[in-house]
């Protein structure tokens, strides 16, 4: 049974939830002994490198949460059957109870006698309110063990420190299909990693040095997050994406899907932050580089590995299937030996030890994540294309760690971002709206609670980026094709985003 049920005494319009029996908790997997793991390993065609514990706590985390969003349109179908039944409002709602957990919005139902059902809006309503039941239970319960406080993070903090970094910055593509490559593809911790989208990859170089003068200050003040002395450097990743299976049409559409512009304009996004820092502040402010493609089938890695004075070969890289391909029959110790040689043999030169063993975890990482869609997916994701279910804008979205769930669109205005959102637009026109489903948008603006009327500054910068958006797509918003809901988030706290408006508000449909 999917999770439904929004954390205690949480309120928006989105309305009350009904008591439901909760998600199973991650800790019966945790159970699993050892022993259990290698028995389920032998006979199997699983690499001996894979976290068999970690693949089932994550495959059991997407089904969950994905369902409750597939479920919606064969619920509603089944609502728009029953509206012109005797009783059709309670009806509706004890189904929507049974089958979604949640009722439905009253100020819809009730003007079924004298006009057809919304199902647009409706439809909206169900998706934002599925999301919003999954950022509670997120930051509620971190069913995918990776807050700061859990040992992963921890142990990956530590381990990042002995490679000589004190920050990762990671920039995935905006595209639906690299929202997991954090939690799943490359098995960071979430909280141990920055990450911002950007469609293409093509991250803010402006805005980064920001952020990389904002650590080195903090390190510099409060030793956070380790003390300026301390040897590390700041690495910052690009991840690229391509298709195996239909790479003419399914790779990066902000490249035309063509795989060697992605990697070569990721890699001068990386290029140009590294020369902003040193010609800011000279050549010892250096940082690192890292540069890695993911294929959007298989999930599978290639890494462009650095040597050690940072030049990255655009047409070399280290291929984390055929690596897995190769080790699968080697033992445990065997198997990670041959991937620091492999490390090693391709990069011209020397390459940094910290390097090394980040790529070799990295590589790691991603043979368990290989077997996770062997093993559920049969090797390759029957989705080859977008199937995202809504779109993120602003900035934020901390929880949202699935593939094909939501397309991103960071920004700080809708003018600055529009390249990323057209392209988001573009992609729900195919998705949504060319099978009359309206476009959901999620506007989230994150806060410092600790900063005198910040709260009140994102919540502002909602409304405004909510009527940029209205401006922008008029076309939509008047076929009821757009829909969206306000958002802000203290990000000092551990709670889920606050709900601060919505398109589908009973004030806002009264005044339309």
């Amino acid at each position: 049974m999917a999770y439904r049920s929004l954390a205690k005494n949480s309120k928006s319009f989105l309305g009350p939830t009904a008591p439901r029996k909760r998600f199973d908790s991650p800790s019966e997997l945790t159970r699993l002994s050892k022993s259990t793991i290698v028995n389920e390993r032998v006979g199997s065609r699983c690499h001996p490198l894979t976290d068999l514990r970690q693949n089932k706590l994550l495959y059991n985390y997407e089904e969950e949460i994905k369902g409750c969003f597939d479920q919606i349109v064969p619920v509603l179908k089944k609502v728009s059957e029953l509206q012109h039944e005797k009783d059709f409002v309670k009806r509706a709602q004890q189904l929507s109870l049974d089958e979604l957990g949640y009722e439905l919005p009253n100020h819809y139902l009730d003007k079924a006698w004298v006009c057809p059902l919304d199902m647009r809006a409706i439809f909206a309503w169900c998706t934002f309110r599925s999301h919003q039941e999954a950022s509670s239970r997120f930051f509620s319960s971190d069913p995918l063990e990776g807050s700061e406080l859990s040992e992963q993070a921890q142990e990956f903090q530590t381990f990042l420190d002995k490679c000589g970094f004190h920050l990762l910055d990671v920039s995935p593509c905006a595209d639906g299909r690299l929202a997991h490559s954090i939690a799943y593809a490359l098995r960071i911790p979430f909280s141990a990693v920055r990450r911002r989208s950007h469609a293409g990859a093509l991250f803010d170089v402006e805005n980064t040095v920001n952020r990389w003068v904002k650590t080195e200050h903090r390190r510099y003040r409060e030793s956070l997050p380790n003390a300026a002395s301390v040897p590390t450097r700041y690495l910052k990743v690009v991840v690229y994406h391509f298709s195996s299976v239909d790479p003419s049409h399914q790779g990066c559409a902000a490249h035309g899907s063509d795989d060697a512009l992605a990697a070569s304009a990721g890699l001068q996004r990386l290029l140009d932050f590294r020369e902003a820092v040193e010609n800011s502040f000279c050549c010892g402010a250096s940082v690192d580089l890292l540069l890695i493609g993911l294929d959007t089938d298989t999930d599978a890695i290639r890494i462009h590995v650095p040597s050690s004075d940072g030049n990255i070969a655009l047409g070399k890289w280290i291929s984390a299937l055929e690596l897995y391909q190769e080790t699968i029959s080697l033992t445990l110790n065997r198997a990670e030996k041959r991937i620091e040689e492999a490390i090693k043999d391709n990069v011209s030169g020397d390459v940094d030890p910290g390097m090394t063993n980040f790529v070799s975890r990295l590589i790691i990482n991603n043979f368990s994540q290989i077997d996770y869609v062997k093993e559920f997916y049969s090797g390759s994701y029957p989705d080859a294309g977008h199937a995202e279910r809504f779109i993120g804008v602003g900035i934020g979205f901390k929880e949202v760690h699935l593939r094909n769930l939501t397309y991103f669109a960071h920004l700080d205005t809708v003018e600055e971002g529009s390249p990323d959102l057209d392209v988001g637009v573009k992609i729900f026109k195919g998705l949504n709206v060319s099978r009359e489903l309206p476009i959901p948008i999620v506007i989230r603006f994150d806060y410092s609670g600790m900063v005198p009327g910040a709260k009140e500054r994102a919540k502002a910068d909602c409304i405004r980026v909510n009527d940029a958006i209205f401006m922008r797509y008029r076309d939509l918003v008047d076929d009821g094709l757009l829909h969206t809901l306000m958002t802000i988030r203290d990000r000092d706290q551990k709670g889920p985003a606050e709900v601060v408006g919505s398109s589908l508000d009973p004030s806002v449909q009264e005044a339309h």
